[in-house]
């Protein structure tokens, strides 16, 4: 079943390679979507895809890479759009 969902992630996430690290792990779950950088200081990040695919890389939005300290992750579910890459904004 596909799914889509906005994910913002709270912490220390920008400057620590958090979209790079996040479109890795998207892209080897085969999950489409997009990943920015927001003004106050959060990610942003849309997801779809596979439910459980979806999920994984929610997971990772928890913990992100070495260097990023995550305080909250807050998601919201979507409608499915048709996305079929993922992108660094």
């Amino acid at each position: 079943m596909t799914t889509r969902l906005r994910a913002v992630v709270h912490g220390r996430v920008q400057g620590v390679g958090f979209r790079d690290a996040t479109a890795r792990v998207a892209e080897r779950a085969g999950v489409a979507g997009q990943v920015a950088n927001l003004p106050d200081g959060t990610v942003e990040v849309e997801l779809e895809g596979d439910e459980g695919a979806v999920g994984s890389v929610v997971e990772y939005l928890h913990h992100g890479p070495p260097a990023a300290a995550v305080s909250s992750v807050r998601v919201t579910d979507l409608e499915p759009r048709g996305d079929t890459v993922f992108r660094i904004r």
